[in-house]
């Protein structure tokens, strides 16, 4: 005799127990959604998942209004483009890439803060105004509100406009500014100084890492610490969470050739990611367009043991994402989420420094695959909306309610 069983009726614990098995945020979603008792059993939000396939954000589409609130983001898992409220993004002012699913938003003041696109919660770093080189701000003082000096002295002014567009290249957190019961880290590449700043949770001001100046390529949480690396490879582990910050350096033998340089943690091990370009010439209604095209990546691996970069011919199941995420650049298995792919490079356009209004809108996004070297457009950009008007380009976001 067969007896039938209400899976409603399961014990709570056992319920809490079966979801902390899921890894994808989606599967979280429905399983909650199977009965109430299911779902007063697991936690609305799910911190035990761990980070999640990217999201590609998506740029305005030539038919909306750039003062438009809708954003859309594309899921590599789901093959879907799923539009969300976001005023906050809007055109009119510049993203600084993502971190831990967190935008980071500059506009035409000195407030920079940063917003979770799916919870809308919004936080505040501190005022550009407050970085070491900045001197003087003055609103009232029109196209130069800012006075800057550099370390040789030399006093120059800058607009608001300018201070939004090219004084920041990217942030990158050490944790999710979420966690309410713990401090984060933030880390702020300067432009045109090549500067690293940096804040912790609740500062009102910006410092700068002394002796980390030139180790602007890229930077990633590793291990308790920030990496950053040059243009030629070297490393510099600053250890900002102290009262006394310590910086020291991992002299690798110097990488020449690449155009960009980025550092990827994959588990215990740092990788680092050398792109390359290649210039392009076209000619549109007797205009000469100037454009940059990926046409390779090389990947490497860290060895302490001697300093140096050990060359990767195969990531097998791994795929890193990188480019104007401006989140560190990321590694995901491949197996463990739908769409993507292992031994690929996922990238979006990260040479542009216009990543606001103003920028061409035929962007450099696709797939490198490491085993051929061939490269693959991303199917789901719509070039068709964007071509023939200027608009930033797309970058990566890794969707998260924490």
């Amino acid at each position: 005799m067969s007896t039938s069983v209400n899976w409603s009726e399961l014990q709570p614990e056992l319920i809490d127990s079966i979801a902390k098995k899921l890894k994808v945020h989606k599967d979280y979603i429905r399983f909650r959604a199977v009965c109430s008792n299911w779902r007063k059993s697991t936690p609305k939000t799910p911190k035990h998942l761990p980070c999640q396939l990217p999201w590609l954000m998506f740029p305005q589409t030539n038919n909306q209004s750039r003062q438009s609130h809708l954003r859309s983001f594309f899921s590599l898992s789901d093959n879907k483009i799923y539009r969300l409220s976001l005023p906050e993004a809007s055109n009119i002012r510049r993203r600084c890439g993502s971190s831990h699913g967190w935008l980071v938003i500059l506009e035409e003041t000195p407030a920079v803060f940063v917003i979770n696109p799916l919870t809308r919660v919004k936080h505040h770093l501190p005022p550009l105004h407050s970085f070491p080189n900045v001197t003087k701000f003055n609103f009232y003082d029109v196209g130069r509100e800012y006075t800057l000096k550099t370390l040789e002295g030399e006093v120059y002014t800058c607009s608001l406009k300018e201070m939004r567009d090219s004084f920041i290249k990217k942030v990158v957190f050490s944790s999710s500014p979420s966690d309410e019961n713990s401090d984060y880290y933030a880390i702020a590449i300067l432009n045109q100084t090549g500067d690293l700043g940096y804040c912790k949770k609740g500062d009102s001001d910006w410092k700068f890492i002394d002796d980390a100046q030139s180790y602007c390529e890229d930077v990633v949480y590793h291990k308790g610490c920030f990496y950053a690396v040059s243009k030629y490879g070297t490393i510099a582990v600053c250890d900002v969470c102290r009262d006394l910050v310590n910086v020291s350096f991992i002299h690798t033998p110097l990488q020449v050739g690449g155009d960009m340089q980025y550092v990827v943690s994959l588990g215990d091990d740092l990788l680092l990611v050398t792109r390359y370009l290649e210039l392009g010439f076209d000619v549109d209604q007797h205009q000469l367009d100037i454009f940059y095209k990926t046409t390779e990546f090389r990947v490497f691996k860290l060895v302490l043991d001697g300093s140096m970069w050990e060359s990767v011919c195969k990531l097998d199941d791994w795929a890193l994402f990188v480019g104007e995420n401006s989140n560190s650049s990321m590694a995901f298995r491949a197996s463990e989420f739908q769409g993507c792919k292992g031994n690929q490079i996922y990238f979006t356009d990260d040479y542009s420094e216009w990543n606001y209004d103003g920028a061409n809108g035929d962007h450099d996004l696709g797939v490198y695959d490491l085993e051929d070297g061939s490269v693959v457009a991303l199917p789901c950009y719509p070039r068709k909306f964007y071509n023939g008007r200027r608009w930033p380009p797309p970058i990566w976001i890794t969707p998260s309610l924490l």
